[in-house]
Order: structure tokens, then sequence, then C-alpha cells
């Protein structure tokens, strides 16, 4: 065990993160900015008595974390942009068989191969719409080298919780910046597992679920004979074209996650009860937003700022009652503007204003307050 109290990388933190939460597979392939992840894993999964693999690319890799998620063992891999482009397919299976697991995504410049070693936010939409189909998933989004590891842990218990892929989001500043880090003793972490299957092996139903929409899961190897598919499925796990079946199946899939929106979703409110102008931000841009919005008040400014620690499921409401409260919002995030269009969409008719910055560097206090004194201004 490392010391409780590090100075590290978020990379490494995550890893940490993933190794408190219980996580003894890592399945992975190296990629700049997110290699460091697989780097600690490799030298700290044979101490705790974990595996760690390094496959031929990332498909191979996403694909063994789902079969070893199937084993009962807490299962992670992480990547970049380019990465997940290559396991949306398998995201999608792991939607439809329920599979819990965590993807870490250390978000780097594109499109394609874009800037390796440079950060952007341009991997918001991708994993919601990236796999093809009606389906939930949820992803947080640190803004911290602590966060990286407590939001890794809330990813796993989330994950296991409603049987679902868990995506953490995290800017290349944040995955490779060094900060203070404090590791939580054990029994402070309140870990969560799946819910096993139980009872007579002759009753048993794979896919039906339980009142909270999320069924117990049966591991390979045990004495329960199951059948998963990606194909549409029935609660025995057998394929089947019947519209009634599939319609079930689908809402009961996005349901589990939309239903328990107001338990996932995590958000941050930084001077916002008398502001006037709302910054709205997530990962690196919410750090330079808070230093730009305590510079807006000592100029006399209202400002506050809705950092976004989930942005999937998305916080709609949350949105909505913020653009009730302020004349104005401003997006700042490192893209062309992907968690900007869910806010437009949410706060109409309340201005939203977008701070876009797709060159590799997050948006900078001084570039923020001068966008704060611009609207202002209006």
């Amino acid at each position: 065990m490392p010391d409780r109290i590090m100075f590290t990388m978020g990379d490494i933190a995550s890893a940490e993160g993933a190794l408190s939460a219980g996580c003894r597979y890592f399945g992975g392939y190296p990629i700049t900015p997110a290699t460091e992840i697989a780097e600690w894993m490799a030298l700290r999964m044979p101490e705790v008595g974990g595996s760690f693999v390094q496959y031929e690319d990332e498909i191979a890799s996403i694909t063994s974390v789902i079969g070893a998620s199937w084993t009962g063992a807490k299962s992670m891999t992480a990547t970049s942009g380019p990465g997940v482009s290559l396991m949306l397919e398998a995201i999608g299976l792991a939607v439809m068989t329920e599979t819990p697991l965590v993807l870490v995504n250390i978000m780097r410049g594109g499109p394609s191969t874009g800037q390796p070693t440079r950060g952007q936010q341009g991997d918001v939409m991708q994993p919601k719409w990236g796999s093809h189909g009606d389906y939930q998933i949820i992803a947080l989004t640190p803004a911290s080298v602590q966060e990286m590891f407590d939001q890794t842990v809330q990813a796993f218990n989330l994950s296991e919780r409603y049987r679902v892929p868990v995506f953490v989001l995290a800017d290349e500043t944040v995955g490779h910046m060094r900060e203070r880090l404090v590791i939580p003793d054990e029994k402070d972490l309140k870990l969560e597992y799946r819910k096993l299957a139980t009872g007579d092996p002759a009753d048993f139903l794979p896919f039906k679920p339980d009142d909270d929409l999320v069924p117990p899961m049966a591991l390979l190897g045990s004495k329960y004979q199951f059948y998963a598919t990606g194909l549409t499925h029935d609660y025995r796990g057998y394929p089947t074209d019947k519209e009634d079946v599939q319609l079930e199946l689908v809402a009961r899939l996005n349901n589990k996650i939309l239903h328990n929106a107001d338990k996932i979703i995590d958000l941050e409110r930084f001077m916002l009860d008398d502001a006037e102008i709302a910054v709205v931000a997530y990962g690196t841009p919410s750090r330079s937003a808070r230093k730009a919005i305590k510079g807006a008040r000592e100029a006399g400014i209202k400002a506050g700022m809705l950092r976004l620690k989930t942005v999937w499921p998305f916080p709609e409401d949350a949105i909505a009652d913020l653009a009730s409260e302020v004349k104005h919002i401003i997006v700042a995030e490192q893209n062309f503007g992907q968690v900007y269009y869910m806010v437009k969409a949410s706060a109409a008719p309340t201005p939203i204003h977008l701070m876009a910055k797709p060159a590799g560097m997050p948006q900078l206090p001084h570039e923020i307050l001068d966008k704060i004194r611009e609207i202002d201004s209006l």
C-alpha cells in the first residue's frame, strides 16, 4: 500500500482509486495521456492479488474487461478518445448485457490522432451517443487529483449498483497535473457490490429485474446456467424479436438510470446565491472559472458557477433551475460546444453564451473574467 498522503498525478490517483474500490482486473493498451494508469496498474495489481493484462489493441482490452466482470471481478480499462472510438461497439454490448465496468478516458485533442499531449473536452458526447441504439450511460468529470481518486471509487459504486458501464471523463490537464492526494481508510469508502443471484437455479431468470429495475447477476462458473447476448432477449436471456420484449427491455435499460438520476447527478454550486451571471463548467475550465468568479466579485459583478461533476445523465432540471435564477449563462469548455448545446436546450430562453477553446489548453482565469465583464456590460 502506498502512503495515505501522496503528491502524485491524476492518472495515478485514478488507478489508486480503482484499487481502493476493489478493482482486481485491468485490461488495457497504452495511449497518451492515459498510459500512466496502465503502468501503475501493472505495478500494483500483483501486490493486491489482482491481474493486469496488456492487449494488442483497445478492442481486446474492453472485451476482456467485460469477460472479467462476468467472473465477478470489479474490472476497468483506461484510454483516450481514439481508444474509446474503438471500444464503443463493446460498450453497447456491456449496456445490453448489463455488465458492470469502469472506463477512464483521459481526453486529448482531436479529431483523429489530434494532440496526444494536449487536453481537450471533445469526448463528452462519445459515451452517450457513440454506440448505437437507445441507452443511458453514467459519466463523471473530475477536476482535481483528489477527485480522480474519489470519482473513480464513485464510478465503481455506480457501476455495481446499476449494472452499467461508467465513464470517468478527465481532460489531459487533470490526468497529468500533480497535487496532494489523501487516500481514505477502506472503512470510510462505503464500497458497493453488485447484487448476486440467489435461490433455486431451476427457477433462475438472469434478466428479470427487481423493483429497482436491476436484475441480480449470476457469475460464470457458478451453479446458475444462463445465456447473455447482445441480441434483444427475454428474462431468460434468450434472443427474441418480439416487439413487446424489445420495448420493455430498452425502456428498463434507460429507466434504471433515468429514474435514479437524482441519486447519480453530482453538482457544485459556487457563489450562486445572488448571482446574475453563471458559468457552467467542468474539469479544468472549472478551476479557472473559480478564480475568475472571485475576481468578478471583487469588481462588483455578481457571478457564480455551476460545476458539473456528472455530465451523464445530464442535469437538465438543475440547468433549468439555474436559468430561472440568473440573467446570463456562460458555458466554458475545451471544445466547440458540446455541453453548451445541452445547456441551451435546458435553459431557454435565458441567453446562453459559449466560451469555446478547443486549442489544447484550458481557458485561463483572466480569459473567463474578460468574458464575464463582456456579458455584464450587455
